[in-house]
């Protein structure tokens, strides 16, 4: 079952499984940062206003906004 990124805390494991159908126009560049299908993240933090989350993936830390966060769908693992 897919989840949003904002549905996991601190320390938790999850894996991408897909985007969202209205996030097709960004898509691409969510792709070209390392965010593909099947590939495992932990994450890191939340802003205190819970904009931008940091997670950890392939080595790097990453940051995305909410709305970038929002097209990704997760799986917790």
């Amino acid at each position: 079952m897919a989840i949003s990124l904002k549905n996991l805390r601190v320390g938790d494991l999850g894996k991408i499984v897909g985007f969202e159908q209205s996030g097709k126009a960004y898509r691409k560049r969510l792709l070209a940062m390392g965010l593909t299908p099947g590939t495992a993240f932990s994450v890191t933090r939340f802003a205190p206003l819970g904009d931008p989350v940091e997670i950890k993936l392939r080595g790097f830390s990453l940051t995305l906004r909410k709305s970038e966060a929002d097209i990704l769908l997760i799986e917790k693992l």
